[in-house]
């Protein structure tokens, strides 16, 4: 069984900062992507940053320059840094993982992150 353990969500004032941590556990032979998802109610799951294990990242255009994503494979963890961040920020945040070889999809819980105005 894999588990994703999610961390760092909260409330924040906009043009602050929040860091999302995500850590993977169970039966992991490699990494072919971690990454963060969000979600709003009603709405479709989408793309906020996605990085390899090569460290290849990949951004959504809303978050390129505010964010940064980063995989430390040693620990099978995935840090979000959000800065300069903004109200339509606000969501449940996801990580994922894709494991070497089965390629499937895991989730973690979910991860509240909501920014005022």
């Amino acid at each position: 069984q894999v588990q994703l353990v999610e961390s760092g969500g909260g409330l924040v004032q906009a043009g602050g900062s929040l860091r999302l941590s995500c850590a993977a556990s169970g039966s992991i032979f490699g990494i072919r992507t971690m990454g963060w998802y969000r979600q709003a109610p009603g709405q479709q799951r989408g793309l906020v940053a996605a990085i390899t294990s090569g460290g290849d990242a990949n951004y959504a255009d809303s978050v390129k320059g505010r964010f940064t994503i980063s995989i430390d494979n040693a620990k099978n963890t995935v840090v979000l840094q959000m800065d300069s961040l903004k109200p339509e920020d606000t969501d449940v945040y996801y990580c994922n993982l894709v494991p070497f070889p089965s390629g499937m999809n895991y989730w973690g819980k979910g991860t509240l992150v909501t920014v005022s105005s």
